[in-house]
């Protein structure tokens, strides 16, 4: 036989299996309807159970892993459609259409924004990138600035989260959940340090350099050529270049912002020492209520999933199905389970979308705990 007399056959079968799949899918919406109008649960572990063992025993051995992982993925489309056709999309979904039908049409141009750091920080630069006009309020920490939303002193927050050479700030992460927060915009800041000193100091009187942790990360390769001067983290890059300036020492220099120099009359030594010139931080503008403004076309989830081999699989299986890109993914280990983990997915596509709707629907009934950190569009 030749490979087209092969490909014949395959086109033969694979019509009979589609025929097959639109009439297994309208059966299984039937059953979801008849579960609905008796009261039962769509999803039926034992009859699961029951029907992956049947499969396995019907099939050679050389071909049961591979027909486990197809029946597996079948029903899960199968519960996903069951689902879709009896209207239970799930709690998020509703929330979302509320949220798209409440929040206003522009992003508001003038707000109460709070900050952690001090005058001069990232930041600060992120939140008048969001803004026109803000009026910023600087916090120690941050969960300083998620009380001060909480509590209703400032409208909105904005906080890192990422860095693209750093990683990820977990901290951060760990807040939202905490306070069930959403997003509601994001902002790309580029990253430029330098070592700043008060006037007049030159680069071999220095004996101590200030900054945060992350921006120490990030000038290594430059901090590895200052011999027997002394490193010390501090909370922010901002507050760094303001300890330099109140200092009664003349050896001290900050890594901080081109802002920071100007704002607390500082000069520059170095500029822009990071180890890489593709420094960006990304930052998120964060409310208690859910907003979803128009053109909002990126969205965040952390979803808690079943210790079980395939059940991530079973999660990116969706995304590409339904040919939405995915941006980030992320994995840290839950302290208080063994062996279990939260992921974090960045998703790339429109709010609006149809597929994004279906999405959603799936997504409360996949994943053993699922939290929707809002949808929104990035400043870059």
């Amino acid at each position: 036989m030749e490979l087209k007399d092969y490909r014949e056959k395959i086109n033969g079968i694979d019509e009979q299996m589609v025929k097959l799949f639109e009439e297994r899918m309208e059966i299984s919406a039937e059953i979801a309807k008849y579960k609905k109008e008796n009261g039962l649960p769509i999803f039926d572990g034992a009859r699961e159970r029951s029907k992956l063992k049947s499969v396995n025993e019907q099939l050679p051995e050389h071909l049961q892993d591979y027909g486990l992982s197809l029946y597996s993925l079948l029903m899960d489309l199968s519960k996903t459609y069951q689902y879709r056709t009896t209207g239970g999309g799930g709690e998020t979904s509703r929330q979302i259409e509320t949220a798209i039908r409440n929040t206003p049409a522009l992003f508001p141009e003038k707000a109460t924004v709070a900050c952690q750091g001090v005058e001069g920080s990232y930041s600060q630069i992120a939140a008048e990138k969001l803004f026109k006009y803000s009026n910023i309020f600087f916090f120690n920490s941050f969960d300083a600035v998620f009380s001060a939303i909480e509590n209703g002193l400032c409208r909105y927050g904005v906080l890192p989260v990422e860095n693209s050479t750093a990683g990820t700030v977990n901290r951060v992460y760990d807040l939202m959940l905490q306070h069930h927060f959403h997003i509601v915009r994001s902002v790309r800041v580029k990253i430029d340090h330098n070592l700043l000193v008060k006037p007049g100091t030159k680069l071999k009187d220095v004996r101590e350099v200030y900054s945060h942790e992350q921006a120490i990360s990030q000038c290594s390769g430059f901090l590895s050529t200052l011999s027997g001067v002394k490193v010390t983290p501090v909370e922010n890059t901002a507050i760094a270049a303001k300890l330099v300036a109140s200092s009664e020492r003349s050896d001290v220099a900050a890594l901080s912002s081109r802002s920071c120099m100007e704002l607390y009359g500082l000069a520059c030594l170095k500029a822009s020492v990071q180890d890489s010139s593709n420094n960006y931080t990304r930052f998120v503008c964060i409310s208690k209520d859910l907003e979803i403004y128009p053109g909002a076309d990126r969205t965040s989830l952390m979803m808690v999933l079943p210790h079980t081999p395939g059940s991530l699989y079973k999660v990116l299986s969706r995304f590409y199905a339904l040919g939405i890109n995915l941006n980030k993914l992320e994995s840290r280990p839950l302290p208080e389970r063994n062996f279990e983990f939260m992921f974090y997915f960045d998703l790339e596509n429109s709010v609006y979308s149809p597929r994004f709707t279906q999405l959603m629907a799936d997504m409360d009934n996949i994943s053993e705990e699922f939290i929707y950190l809002g949808s929104y569009s990035e400043i870059v």
